[in-house]
């Protein structure tokens, strides 16, 4: 079980000295001498202990997490059967390359995939590769619909996040910071329209059609190997498409032979009410991308396809040294009993129920908030110039900075910013929820 000093943290945030405190300011300074720049820090407050919602700094600060890791903690920081899970497996095996000698905890977290992924049946299993991270499994992702297609093309939608490796950077919608001077970039890649209510205005099968024209005109169906898609786009700003557009959009790719690959990495793992936020949408993905959530805050990622697909690739084709390892796997597999076992899914209809509701009325009420969206603990809201859909991301900035100094994390989105996005634990109460918008509320009232 958690120790004590995870388990008996209030669930209440606390405030006891200036944000950053003395204690992180000095750490900074230590830090600034011996890490880059580049590796860079939205809030320089060094934490020191954490549990279900709360973060607790060097310096004693209580602070809510509303970004859960950037959708990390999906269940909490230090979940007890999490923790427990892991603590388990170190006493047994840390680490054994499972492409050598491989352990059972591997199997156990493909098996729970294979049985969750919308589509999958005993006559259309599904098979899962693990590694790391979210950009390794896009990555691999794209490489194993180009093993299956022998085709060397890759789409993706305007607005998307994919990773920082070299690959995932190109794939990128925004160039900076993520790929700028880090040239030459990856070929074959291919850009198109997505679906974006908000500003576009189009019906899904409207905005469908658009983005199928362009892939067609730039890329050439008959080239493409994948069409990767964020069903609920996390950097781009949590931007929902338009009901019809991503069934539309598998549709064509099953008539071309493209594989349509689903990138869960932050809207999976329960977030949005169902396991996967594709279900959502009624699509039936050849390939899921899973991260993120997925391990309790243990470094862990999925890539899970159909197995005509999966199964193309030679022996030793895929793998890495660290992919699948056997704490994380430990820690994945606690992290799907406690879904189960805590209903969590109805917890993300609850939050959104709430907290929702509470960001509603504050749009109500503040004429800079045009929208709010998401599903489940997946939400956001787009600030915009009073009057205009033209971004602020300036307001963006000082309404986070603001709930900092108030003991409230809070994160942008967006390609310019101009979105706070809200990544809460499934277990965070109404209570909680309720304070961030009373803090959420004096922001905006004090930062116009």
């Amino acid at each position: 079980m958690s120790d004590s000093t995870s388990t008996s943290i209030p669930q209440e945030r606390l405030i006891v000295t200036e944000i950053p405190g003395p204690r992180s300011r000095e750490i900074h300074e230590r830090r600034r001498a011996v890490v880059p720049p580049g590796v860079h820090s939205v809030l320089p407050v060094y934490i020191e202990r954490a549990h279900d919602s709360i973060v607790v700094d060097v310096d004693g600060n209580r602070i809510i997490d509303v970004c859960g890791g950037i959708g990390v903690t999906t269940i909490g920081h230090t979940d007890d059967a999490v923790v427990a899970a892991a603590t388990e497996q170190l006493n047994k095996v840390t680490h054994t390359l499972f492409t050598m000698t491989p352990y059972e905890p591997y199997v156990r977290v493909a098996e729970y995939l294979a049985k969750h992924v919308p589509g999958s049946t005993a006559e259309q299993p599904y098979k899962t590769l693990l590694m790391n991270s979210g950009a390794e499994a896009v990555e691999n992702g794209v490489k194993i619909a180009r093993k299956h297609t022998g085709r060397p093309g890759v789409a993706v939608l305007e607005h998307a996040y994919h990773g920082r490796t070299m690959l995932t950077s190109t794939m990128n919608h925004k160039a900076a910071p993520y790929a700028l001077g880090y040239g030459p970039r990856a070929s074959d890649v291919y850009k198109a329209p997505n679906s974006y209510p908000l500003h576009d205005g189009l019906s899904g099968e409207e905005a469908a059609k658009r983005t199928i024209a362009h892939l067609e005109k730039v890329a050439g169906a008959e080239d493409l190997a994948c069409l990767v898609v964020e069903p609920i786009q996390g950097e781009g700003g949590f931007i929902v498409p338009a009901d019809g557009f991503l069934p539309a959009l598998a549709a064509w790719c099953r008539e071309n032979g493209i594989v349509f690959i689903a990138d869960e990495v932050q809207a999976g793992m329960a977030r949005t009410g169902t396991v996967f936020s594709i279900e959502q949408f009624g699509v039936e993905p050849d390939i899921v991308l899973s991260a993120k959530g997925i391990a309790g805050g243990l470094p862990l990622a999925g890539i899970t396809g159909r197995a005509e697909i999966m199964d193309k690739s030679q022996p030793g084709g895929l793998g890495g040294t660290f992919g699948g390892n056997p704490v994380s796997c430990a820690a994945a597999v606690a992290v799907f009993e406690q879904i189960e076992a805590q209903n969590l899914l109805a917890e993300a209809k609850r939050i959104e129920e709430t907290f929702a509701a509470g960001l509603r009325k504050l749009q109500a009420e503040h004429d800079c908030i045009a929208e709010v969206r998401g599903m489940g603990a997946m939400l956001a809201i787009e600030l915009v110039k009073p009057g205009t859909l033209e971004p602020d991301a300036d307001l963006v900035a000082r309404v986070i900075e603001f709930a900092a100094q108030r003991g409230v994390l809070l994160l942008s989105s967006g390609v310019h910013n101009q979105a706070i996005r809200f990544l809460p634990s499934l277990k965070m109460s109404d209570a909680l929820l309720r304070d961030v918008v009373a803090v959420l509320d004096e922001a905006f009232a004090g930062c116009r």
